[in-house]
């Protein structure tokens, strides 16, 4: 569960979660649950994410 404890100023508080939430993921999420995704949709999103994450991780492999 993320918390922000407010201290005064209530707009830094704000800009802290939105921070946290981001960092978190879950604003994407949140983003992605507005609308229904269709299974091959869906399907095709993860493979996308697959890819980026192995692109990243040979990026990473040959750079060192």
């Amino acid at each position: 569960m993320i918390e922000v404890e407010v201290r005064g100023d209530i707009e830094y508080a704000i800009r802290q979660l939105k921070k946290k939430l981001q960092l978190d993921g879950m604003k994407k999420e949140l983003k992605r649950r507005e609308f229904y995704e269709k299974p091959s949709m869906k399907r095709r999103r993860k493979q996308a994410e697959a890819k980026r994450k192995l692109r990243k991780i040979r990026y990473r492999v040959y750079r060192d």
